[in-house]
């Protein structure tokens, strides 16, 4: 285990034993930040040098867009938690080969944007301001906790025609309950945190929980799905697919992977494959994908992504 998600977890549940709402309001102001920024890779660095960057501004904090091509035909590209825009620098060439322009932004307190903590609402309000400035996106591809924000924004009445999901949180209380799991924190800690969250982050909002799943009205949300996850993601488990292809049905069609974990999916060839084809029109219900089913899919090594503590990439969490 991590020293440092040790340290935290001794320390919070030692406190929770003698004051339990510091224990919370830690837990609580942990929970909105990400632990650290993640850099430009290597791998990623000529197709990040090569987007047209501009910034706008989201509840005071400043946010750093990113942009290929010309604007015409938008894709838009949604990070997950201690992530960057920079991590879809495989799928940009794809994207604009097929005529379209990807769309990007780093999070606050993500990449290189401004401010330390972000939510979920902020995602939405950067996403409508991109809207307001290219249109009616061609498509939308999120990442983990991108995806919970991908999801309100277009039942919020943000436009697009189709959506890819890769390895997404469908269920906006497995944010919470999978960020103490990860550190260990006890059950005294995530209701203080659920409560705080209630009542401080999401005030004035009635049913936080049902709100901003991501299964919420359906109907809402039209443009045909992907979805892709990996049967081995231990950050967001396969579960959270099969509750969006419960919720959306033939309206939403299912890729599971395997060895790819939470993070290695973003940038695998197979998978991107499949994102592509899908954008451009194919039909692949039912596919099920391993390594000898596509050629690129890369089911060795470690787990390369950055590090995420909540469960979610958790991106926003709120989150």
């Amino acid at each position: 285990m991590d020293p440092a998600v040790a340290l935290l977890r001794t320390t919070l549940n030692t406190t929770a034993l003698l004051a339990p709402r510091a224990a919370g309001r830690a837990a609580f102001e942990l929970f909105l930040r990400p632990l650290r920024r993640s850099r430009v890779r290597g791998t990623e660095r000529d197709v990040h040098d090569r987007a047209v960057t501009g910034e706008l501004t989201v509840n005071g904090k400043r946010v750093v867009v990113y942009r290929w091509g010309d604007g015409a035909r938008p894709v838009l590209l949604l990070h997950g938690w201690q992530s960057r825009a920079s991590r879809y620098a495989a799928f940009v060439p794809r994207l604009q080969a097929l005529g379209l322009s990807p769309v990007a932004f780093d999070a606050p307190g993500h990449g290189d944007s401004g401010g330390r903590s972000t939510t979920i609402l902020e995602y939405r309000d950067v996403i409508r301001a991109l809207q307001e400035t290219y249109g009616t996106f061609h498509s939308v591809i999120a990442h983990s906790f991108g995806v919970s924000c991908a999801y309100l924004a277009l039942r919020d009445g943000v436009r697009a025609e189709r959506l890819v999901a890769l390895a997404g949180v469908a269920e906006f209380g497995y944010l919470p309950a999978g960020f103490c799991a990860r550190l260990g924190l006890n059950a005294r800690i995530e209701r203080d945190l659920r409560r705080r969250i209630e009542h401080e982050l999401f005030a004035g909002t009635a049913n936080v929980w049902q709100h901003f799943d991501a299964t919420h009205d359906p109907a809402a949300v039209t443009p045909s799905t992907l979805v892709v996850h990996d049967e081995d993601d231990t950050v967001v488990g396969i579960g959270q697919a099969h509750r969006l292809k419960a919720a959306y049905g033939d309206r939403l069609e299912l890729i599971t992977t395997r060895g790819l974990g939470h993070r290695r999916i973003l940038a695998d060839p197979a998978v991107i494959d499949n994102a592509i084809g899908f954008l451009a029109g194919d039909d692949l219900t039912g596919t099920h994908l391993t390594g000898t089913d596509l050629p690129g899919t890369d089911l060795t090594g470690t787990d390369l992504a950055d590090t995420d503590l909540a469960g979610t990439d958790l991106e926003a969490r709120t989150a």
